[in-house]
Formats: structure tokens, sequence, C-alpha cells
């Protein structure tokens, strides 16, 4: 049974654009390997099923080969699998974020500038 250590797993699977990114995460808890938190050197397998928060919510793939060598995104999709609860969840969270919109988003011209301070005081009289 082949083995590769959890840090270049991620790495190889393009979750993380180094090692020592992956490495990093890991060390934050923020990787789990079949619900269980990890270190670094862990030692993933076919099958494992490994949580990723990246983003909310958390993606969890189902480990389907291993891989030392990073290769190009066509091939390291081919390392893992989504499933299927994970999918439902992002989507979901996909729609919550359509329907309702960041408020912080409106404010997108930022302060006001001399220009349109004169405009709005025009507008209030002063």
């Amino acid at each position: 049974m082949e083995k590769i250590r959890l840090d270049k797993w991620l790495w190889a699977a393009r979750f993380y654009k180094t090692r020592s990114l992956a490495a990093a995460e890991i060390g934050q808890g923020r990787i789990l390997v079949n619900g269980q938190s990890a270190k670094p050197s862990r030692e993933v397998t076919k099958e494992d099923l490994v949580s990723i928060r990246k983003e909310d919510p958390a993606v969890h793939v189902r480990v389907l080969a291993v891989s030392s060598v990073r290769g190009p995104a066509p091939v390291a999709r081919l390392l893992y699998e989504e499933t299927v609860e994970s999918i439902a969840a992002r989507e979901h969270a996909a729609e919550m974020r359509r329907l309702a919109p960041e408020p912080a988003h409106d404010f997108t011209a930022g302060r006001p500038t001399k220009r349109d301070r004169r405009q709005i005081d025009l507008v209030r009289g002063k």
C-alpha cells in the first residue's frame, strides 16, 4: 500500500502552492485526516478522508491516489474526489452568498472626495 506525507500530498494535489504553506496550515489545525487533527508528517493512503478548511465551508475530499510529484492541474485533480456532502455544502453556501451579499461590498467608492463633499454640503444646505 502506497503512503505519502500529508503536506506532500496537499502540495501535489495543488491545494497549496508550497509544502511549507501546507505544513503551516496543518500545524494550525485546518486540515483533518479521517476526522482527526494531523501533523505534516502524517502519512495518507488511498480512501483517507481529508478535510481542508481554506474557506467556509470546509472541503472534504477522498484520496484516490498518492503522488509525490506536482503535476498539471488536470492530473492533480485525479488524486482526489470531493464528497457529495462537500459539494452540496459549497453550493448551498454560494447560493446564500448570492441571496444575501456582504453589506460592505456596497461601499465600492470608499471615502468621499473633496468634490463629493462639496456636493453633499450643497444638498444639505450648508
